[in-house]
C-alpha cells in the first residue's frame, strides 16, 4: 500500500485475468472465421481454426481453477462475488448509484450481477460445445446437436454483448485498468467508487501477496 494507492488485485489474480482475457480473445477471433463467411474465405484453413477454437475453449477454465488452487486472494474474492447484500441491491436499483454513498464493498451490484451471468454463460457455452464436438466421438442425434448449435450461438452473443459493455467501462475507467496493470488501484477512486473496502483496507494491516 502506497500514499496514493491501495493494494486491489495481487499478482496471481492478475495473471488470471490476463489468460482468461487472451483465451476469450482467441475463441472470439476464431470463432468470428469459423461464423462469418467473409471471414472464413479470408483466412481459410477451417480444420485449423476449428482445432484452436476448440483447444481455448477446453483451456478457459484453467487459469481460474489454477488460480484458486494457489491464490487465497483469489477464493476470497470469489466469495464476495457470489454473495449479493443488501448494499447491491440498493446499487442496482438507484439511478443515482454514484452520488448515493453507499458503502460499496471491493466490487459493486453490477460487478458481481456481471460476474454471475459470465460464469454462468461460460459453463452453457462450455457444455454445448462439448455437444458439438461430441459427433465426433459419440453418435448424438441430430436434432440434439442442431439444438446446442441455436443455444451455443445465443448464449455467444449475449456474451459479447456483455463483454462489449466490460471493455467500455474499462476504457471509460482507467484507474480499474491502472489495477489490473500494477495491483494497486488508486486511493480517492477507491474512496469514491468502493468507499466499504477502501475503509476496511485502511483499518487493517496489508496481507502479504498470493
Amino acid at each position: 500500500m502506497t500514499a496514493t494507492g491501495l493494494p486491489r488485485f495481487t499478482r496471481a489474480e492478475r495473471w488470471v485475468h490476463r489468460s482468461t482475457a487472451g483465451l476469450v480473445a482467441v475463441l472470439t477471433a476464431t470463432g468470428a472465421s469459423l461464423y462469418v463467411e467473409q471471414i472464413a474465405l479470408l483466412v481459410g484453413r477451417r480444420p485449423l481454426v476449428e482445432a484452436i477454437h476448440i483447444a481455448a475453449g477446453l483451456a478457459l477454465p484453467l487459469p481460474m481453477v489454477i488460480g484458486l488452487v494457489v491464490s487465497p486472494s483469489l477464493r476470497a474474492d470469489v466469495r464476495v462475488l457470489g454473495r449479493f447484500g443488501t448494499v447491491d441491491w440498493q446499487w442496482l436499483r438507484r439511478r443515482d448509484r454514484r452520488r448515493a454513498q453507499l458503502p460499496v464493498g471491493k466490487f459493486n451490484g453490477g460487478q458481481k450481477l456481471a460476474a454471475s451471468v459470465m460464469c454462468g454463460a461460460g459453463l452453457v457455452l462450455l457444455g454445448t460445445g462439448l455437444l458439438l464436438i461430441a459427433p465426433l466421438r459419440v453418435n448424438l442425434p441430430v436434432g440434439l446437436r442442431q439444438g446446442a448449435t441455436i443455444v451455443h450461438d445465443l448464449f455467444t452473443f449475449g456474451l459479447l454483448a456483455l463483454l462489449g459493455g466490460h471493455l467500455w467501462l474499462a476504457l471509460t475507467h482507467p484507474e480499474a485498468r491502472t489495477a489490473l496493470r500494477t495491483g494497486e488501484v488508486d486511493r480517492a477512486y477507491a474512496e469514491r467508487e468502493h468507499p466499504g473496502w477502501a475503509a476496511d483496507v485502511t483499518a487493517v494491516p496489508a496481507k502479504p501477496p498470493g
